[in-house]
């Protein structure tokens, strides 16, 4: 269980959470790899082979190799795809595709720390278009998440704005402690991945979920809570009160800078050679 409600006579709290694998069950952007084929975005070829990259990225991800060679060819794929397409899509699926992967025992934490008075921030590697319409499902008050250049056409270029993985992840959640007044101490974080260390390590109240090898020997060293999320089930379905009235908080983090748009599929995109764990 979680701490007692706020005291809010004290600094800001929030909770920080990852996204793929932590709060849902699959990748997030490439669960909508089937709904950007029929969309006509990308071809039969492409949809098998986002649908395989998403095989190997449940069953324990991808070697470095195999990640530059997925970047640049995804770099590519997304290069003109129209900005406002991809949103319909995304809107159009998102309940069909994102409803039945969410964690239960995630849902229940988001309401727990809701109910506790702390702020709940997605910080996801996946682009803006998936991100921002989950958080709002998830009824999380502000996103941080990968975006990419627009060009005056509407569509995207292939070049990246913003790139939320590894240490970028830590330092938007320090710029947004000070805009916000989080108290980083007292803050929590989720994620799956020993490449958010850094953004574990920046909080008080760190937590590793159905961690990786890397991450749960870290978690182990450090005495870090071990949490197995098991139980994807529709919001509808796990608790009909779970509907969140849009929250007028829910906001694209200011720690990023102006919006802009990022294709669905960037998530494995543009991972860098120099990210660091």
């Amino acid at each position: 269980m979680l701490m007692a409600v706020e005291n809010h006579s004290l600094p800001r709290t929030a909770a920080f959470f990852d996204l793929d694998k932590t709060v849902i069950a699959k990748s997030s952007t490439l669960t909508f790899s089937k709904s950007f084929y029929q969309g006509g975005l990308i071809n039969r070829r492409a949809a098998l082979r986002t649908a395989y990259a998403q095989f190997v990225f449940l069953v324990g991800g991808m070697d470095h190799d195999q990640m530059e060679r997925t970047r640049e060819y995804l770099s590519a794929l997304v290069r003109g795809w129209n900005v406002q397409q991809v949103k319909e899509i995304v809107a159009e699926t998102l309940h069909d595709l994102i409803d039945p992967l969410i964690y239960d025992e995630a849902a229940s934490l988001i309401e727990e720390h809701h109910t506790a008075g702390r702020d709940v921030v997605i910080v996801s590697t996946s682009g803006a278009e998936v991100v921002e319409p989950i958080g709002e499902l998830l009824g999380a008050d502000r996103v941080v998440a990968t975006r990419m250049v627009v060009g005056e056409d509407g569509c995207f270029t292939g070049e990246v704005e913003y790139y939320a993985y590894g240490p970028t992840k830590a330092e938007a959640i320090k710029e947004l402690a000070e805009s916000e007044g989080y108290d980083l101490s007292r803050c929590y974080a989720y994620s799956d991945s020993a490449t958010d260390l850094p953004m574990l390590k920046s909080v008080g109240h760190p937590h590793a979920v159905n961690p990786d090898r890397a991450l749960r020997r870290e978690a182990v060293a450090r005495g870090w809570p071990i949490l197995d999320f098991h139980r994807p089930v529709r919001l509808k379905q796990r608790l009909p009160s779970f509907s969140v009235p849009p929250r007028p908080a829910l906001v694209a983090a200011a720690a990023i800078g102006a919006a802009a748009a990022t294709a669905g599929l960037v998530w494995y995109a543009n991972r860098r050679r120099t990210a660091t764990v």
